[in-house]
């Protein structure tokens, strides 16, 4: 049985019973994914022919939309992805390095920066995995941009978690870690010259500073929206990257938006999703840009119908959800 891949024309053999987004990345096909649970709905879709199982349920190309993580296939069909002159392929590799630094900003976030034996080619907005010692590893996003001379990650401490509880209590400048990379695919659309909003919850700043710095840096002078959302003034950390790099480009818009407690000047205080729908009043105003959106997924899920409900096209939105997940399976955080 053939599955055929829109716009790409690729033709992927495959078994009844073989879930879709597998077949996919086994073929190496560019499609976005982040949970892999139906949760997040990066891995959307179109059927346009033939049909899908999905759960109990037949699916032809009367419904369209599917979430690849969740069909089965059972028989020939064609979908459609969206925007595969995107693709964007860097080789694997595995990397040593040495720990320049470990800081914490804020009580439950370390910052740490690698030097590494060779460079990372990747794309802003991708993650590598960390490992420390055998059993000790988990995917994180990078903080910085190809040709820094650190690699940086921002790792938030879970209570219990295992990796991030050794970041803070054992780890120490020139300790060695392997790191493998890059992947994901919630990367910067360098295709696309025009505005773009970028949001980014907690840790979620990491990602969406590396896609923002990206974005200034190769001179993209159309407006740059960030909204960094945090629990409370306690838990914000990376005001002074922000504050710099809006002082240095007039075209990036920074909004820092608490949750709870008391906002400083300057700062706003309730719900990212809030604020997005305080900023921009038509139905249609976010119609022509490309979005960013990562962090925990419930922020999400709010951020990206939000972003829906201003014009922004579910294609064109790029999330990034931080799902928790077993030590083998994990999602970057």
């Amino acid at each position: 049985m053939q599955l055929h891949v829109q716009p790409t024309g690729q033709s992927i053999s495959f078994a009844s019973g073989d879930n879709l987004l597998d077949t996919l990345r086994h073929a190496n096909v560019p499609i976005s994914y982040s949970c892999s649970a139906g949760r997040c709905g990066t891995c959307r879709c179109k059927l346009i022919g033939g049909a899908l199982q999905v759960g109990s349920e037949r699916v032809d190309p009367s419904a369209q939309d599917v979430l690849a993580c969740q069909a089965t296939l059972t028989s020939d069909c064609t979908i459609e992805i969206p925007e595969p002159d995107e693709v964007v392929v860097h080789p694997a590799r595995i990397l040593k390095g040495i720990v320049e630094s470990v800081d914490a900003p804020v009580h439950d976030v370390r910052i740490v920066r690698f030097r590494t034996n060779r460079p990372l080619s990747f794309s802003p907005g991708q993650f590598a995995t960390l490992q420390f010692a055998p059993g000790l590893e988990r995917p994180y996003s990078m903080a910085s941009v190809e040709g820094d001379d650190l690699l940086e990650f921002h790792i938030r401490i879970v209570p219990g978690g295992r990796v991030s509880e050794h970041v803070a209590q054992v780890l120490k400048a020139g300790d060695t870690a392997r790191i493998s990379g890059p992947l994901g695919t919630s990367y910067l659309r360098r295709t696309h010259d025009g505005p773009i909003v970028c949001v980014g919850g907690g840790t979620g700043l990491a990602p969406v500073l590396s896609i923002t710095r990206a974005s200034l840096e190769a001179g993209n002078r159309r407006p740059v929206h960030l909204y960094f959302g945090v629990r409370s003034e306690a838990d914000l950390y990376g005001a002074r990257t922000l504050a710099d790099l809006q002082q240095r480009y007039p075209n990036l818009r920074v909004q820092i938006v608490v949750a709870s407690g008391p906002a400083r000047e300057g700062h706003r205080a309730g719900l990212v999703p809030d604020a997005i729908g305080a900023d921009w009043a038509h139905s249609d105003a976010l119609r022509d840009f490309r979005g960013y959106v990562c962090g925990a997924p419930p922020m999400v899920e709010a951020v990206t119908a939000a972003l829906v409900a201003k014009g922004l096209e579910p294609a064109r939105i790029y999330a990034d959800a931080f799902f928790a997940q077993p030590q083998a399976v994990a999602q970057p955080a």
